[in-house]
């Protein structure tokens, strides 16, 4: 075989991991963060103002390098690995609150009042969505990386799975419809002011597709299709989105979600779209023959961007007091339980998850992770916002934005290195050289105040 040919079978054929894998692996990122303001509490009290630069290493130490390792070579002792994290988020929080004797009860803080422009759980999940695809993209095509992580060939649930359907989530969240931006002007020209919103989504495709096919790199088919990738599902989405709720209840979008959703079940079931998506493979009939998964698999993305604008609104609605955002927290995290058991049974009475068709299991899937994922980093706010009370460090820092910015040389570094024959110290190697690259050119655009949005 060739070496492309080999690399196309390395990331074919896979079945996933368990639910239950997949959860355990959402508590990385918040113990992640609790420890990275942890850190800073006490480093802000003993050194007193640190060096800018020093922000950049702590966030990459605290953030970035865990989830590396943990999805490389400790990807088979992930429970110890986050109960050793969180044992040091327990020694942290057991010497603040010895060491500074504060008044503050934790009834007294649920009556306090915070402000912040930006809900903070909200961006973080943005930003570990972004971190954790970003490390994903590149890490795949190494043998460190397990396979049951990769995207899965039609049913199973691969970390990456969720990653795809969280970053839709994700889009739906902080859209302007969830952030309740009145629509200025006729329909018509708030739906040409999203088609030009999309323009970088479509010329990013294109350039992709183009860039894959003049280099002969090696794809995988059945993940979008031949012409298909995710960018041209981005724009997509929230163009059909966006229509949709111009015409339709922006208030009732989980109920539209769930019958987009329930629809395109009941049409994979009663006709022969699953057997056509799954089994056909007559890819050179026509275009739709050619990105069937991607051009179909759309229904279940738009469905699973209404609920992200839901979820949008009833989080960003206006609230002061902690004891509000607490309970918000916890309603997200029963609603999150809630949608797993429905899975469950729709497994059972229906079909397993399938990302290939982003039937109903993949949609319930993805929303109840995406709410448990989200609900861990917001209970991580609610306890460093005790943390920060009680020492009187006031200056604990957001981590910097990496929403909207990811690495365009991933390919590079696949066409130059033979990802398959390395070896897992290498490989990590390579990983966090990447990654750190990555965070210093965010790091540096964010210090300058400079955005690479400027449509």
């Amino acid at each position: 075989m060739s070496q492309k040919e080999l690399k196309q079978a390395f990331v074919s054929n896979l079945t996933g991991t368990s639910l239950q894998e997949v959860v355990l692996g959402s508590f990385i990122s918040p113990v992640c963060l609790l420890n990275r303001g942890l850190m800073w509490i006490l480093l802000q009290q003993a050194t007193g103002i640190l060096p800018s630069f020093c922000h950049l290493l702590l966030d990459f130490a605290a953030l970035i390098l865990p989830l590396v390792i943990s999805c490389t070579i400790f990807s088979d002792i992930l429970l110890q690995v986050i109960v050793t994290l969180t044992l040091v988020s327990v020694c942290m929080l057991c010497f603040i609150h010895y060491t500074y004797h504060t008044k503050t009860t934790f009834s007294t803080l649920l009556q306090s009042h915070v402000q912040f422009n930006q809900v903070p759980f909200v961006t973080v999940f943005r930003v570990f969505v972004n971190v954790k695809t970003a490390i994903s993209i590149l890490a795949v095509d190494f043998a460190v990386f397990p396979r049951r992580y990769a995207k899965t060939e039609s049913y199973g649930t691969g970390v990456m799975d969720f990653g795809v359907g969280a970053f839709v989530f994700a889009n739906g969240l902080v859209c302007p419809e969830a952030r309740r931006k009145n629509i200025s002007g006729s329909k018509i020209n708030y739906i040409i002011k999203q088609l030009v919103s999309v323009c970088p989504l479509v010329v990013l495709g294109m350039g992709r597709l183009l860039s894959v096919k003049m280099s002969d790199y090696h794809e995988h088919v059945t993940e979008y299709g031949v012409h298909w990738n995710f960018f041209f599902t981005l724009a997509i989405i929230r163009v059909g989105a966006s229509m949709l709720l111009i015409v339709l209840p922006i208030h009732n979008s989980w109920l539209i979600s769930l019958l987009i959703s329930g629809l395109y079940q009941v049409t994979l079931e009663t006709t022969g779209l699953k057997t056509f998506i799954i089994r056909n493979t007559d890819r050179d009939k026509n275009f739709l023959h050619a990105n069937k998964e991607g051009i179909f698999s759309m229904v279940g993305y738009v469905a699973i961007y209404l609920a992200g604008v839901q979820v949008g609104l009833y989080v960003m609605r206006q609230r002061s007091q902690v004891k509000e955002w607490l309970k918000t927290i916890l309603l997200l995290l029963l609603a999150s339980f809630v949608l797993y058991a429905v899975l469950y049974i729709s497994q059972i009475l229906v079909e397993p998850v399938s990302r290939r068709s982003a039937n109903l299991p993949f949609c319930l899937w993805t929303v109840a992770q995406s709410l448990f994922f989200l609900s861990c980093l917001g209970l991580v706010d609610v306890v460093l916002l005790l943390s920060k009370t009680a020492s009187g460090c006031h200056s604990i820092l957001s981590p910097w934005h990496l929403h909207k910015k990811q690495s365009k040389s991933t390919g590079l570094v696949n066409s130059t290195v033979d990802t398959l024959n390395c070896n897992r110290l290498f490989s990590v190697y390579v990983l966090l050289v990447y990654m750190f690259i990555n965070c210093t050119v965010v790091y540096v655009l964010h210090i300058w105040g400079i955005t690479v949005k400027f449509w």
